[in-house]
């Protein structure tokens, strides 16, 4: 028997806010994985270590949760007035799946830093010192994000004081501008509310009837109050995780918003499109005790947000689902909005602070409604990001040919 030897291709393993991926150059993947298809996932699958039915991705780079299985493929962009193009993928932990369906708004804030130094970004736009502005386009969703990227002595400056709940350690602060973050997703009518309504009621058998506000912004997201489903919005991730009843609940609530969304046309397709969309809880301020153990007080929050990404609670929150959180509470009438006060009074604010398992977390957006559709121009909010190893990931030299079932 034949064995192959091992392929290396450079890669750098970044952290992006509260997730952690394996970042690409297009140009330094293998020639039959530089294009779309069977073998480029295959090829991702195994950098990861997936699919493992132990669900750990021991032999991978992946670290068994959905946070630390993704991976990035950057270009320098064919769209003009853009630096860099960003395609996403999720990577399945057990199953041989790499979902393209949506954005990873955390590893967003570490593309402009890569494209960077990965000489992606023009050296004419970027400062001796002063703040880089990245102008990148996220291929999964076709959208526009703006990344400012602080730069010291010509370089990107990735140390520095800035604090993200559900990450260890400071860092320096990178703003994130998500434009016009309204998802344009086939089949969801290219509408921020693809049902027309703010609130709908969502049947879910062995569940029952649900309040469900689903909005397409950031990430296609279903917001459904937590004590409909009997809990208090305060929950850690072992609340959830731990319990095989509840995560089958919510990929019911997933699986049936998603075909009221357009998303799917059946429920059994949810299956296969893991990434999107993202289900969440939401409830009023209370007091809670972060997982790190900090006292996160009522007080200093407007609402209670927790949510699942690829089957499990997440440990804070994905960037992507921020932009949902802060879109959907500048909109008077959401669940969101009703969380964290209701009115339009609340609805005037410019940024929402919100509490998540690892503590909090504020995000902005501007919204209005015109002929009766309402839009929303951007939404920021600020994450941080850092370069963990760059070099060469090895696979196996028959990766390229085990194409995913």
């Amino acid at each position: 028997m034949t064995h192959l030897p091992q392929i290396k291709i450079p890669a750098t393993y970044m952290r992006g806010g509260t997730s952690k991926g394996v970042f690409f150059r297009l140009q330094d993947l293998p020639e039959t994985a530089q294009v779309p298809g069977a073998t480029r996932d295959a090829l991702l699958l195994r950098v990861i270590g997936s699919p493992d039915p132990y669900g750990k991705q021991i032999d991978g780079m992946g670290g068994a949760t959905s946070s630390t299985s993704k991976t990035v493929i950057l270009s320098k962009s064919t769209k003009p007035d853009h630096d860099v193009d960003y395609l996403f993928g999720q990577v399945a932990i057990d199953k041989a799946f790499v979902d393209w369906s949506g954005n990873c708004g955390n590893l967003s804030a570490a593309v402009g830093a890569f494209a960077i130094g990965s000489g992606l970004v023009d050296a004419s736009r970027i400062p001796q010192n002063g703040m880089a502005v990245v102008r990148i386009w996220q291929a999964n969703i076709g959208k526009t994000i703006i990344a400012h990227i602080p730069i010291t002595n010509g370089a990107v400056q990735e140390t520095g004081d800035f604090e993200l709940d559900g990450v260890t350690f400071p860092a320096a602060e990178v703003q994130l501008e998500f434009m016009n973050p309204a998802a344009d997703e086939e089949g969801a009518g290219g509408s921020m509310f693809p049902t027309g309504n703010l609130v709908d009621d969502l049947e879910v058998p062995g569940v029952g009837t649900l309040k469900a506000t689903m909005i397409n912004a950031g990430i296609p997201t279903i917001f459904i109050n937590a004590e409909d489903v009997g809990y208090t919005g305060t929950e850690l991730q072992d609340a959830i995780n731990s319990d095989a009843k509840a995560l089958a609940m919510f990929e019911t609530i997933r699986a049936y918003g998603a075909v009221r969304m357009g998303l799917i046309k059946h429920i059994a397709e949810a299956a296969s499109r893991q990434h999107t969309p993202k289900v969440a809880f939401v409830a009023p301020p209370a007091d809670y005790v972060s997982s790190s153990g900090k006292r996160v007080a009522a007080a200093d929050i407007d609402l209670l947000v927790r949510a699942l990404s690829m089957g499990k609670l997440h440990h804070a929150m994905m960037g992507t689902a921020a932009v949902a959180i802060g879109t959907a509470a500048a909109i008077p009438g959401t669940l969101v909005n009703l969380a964290a006060g209701g009115g339009a009074h609340n609805a005037q604010k410019t940024a929402v602070r919100f509490g998540h398992p690892s503590g909090t977390l504020r995000v902005g957006a501007q919204a209005s409604q015109v002929n009766g559709e309402w839009s929303v121009t951007k939404a920021i909010m600020s994450r941080s990001a850092r370069v963990l190893m760059e070099g060469w990931v090895r696979v196996p030299g028959d990766a390229l040919t085990s194409a995913p079932d």
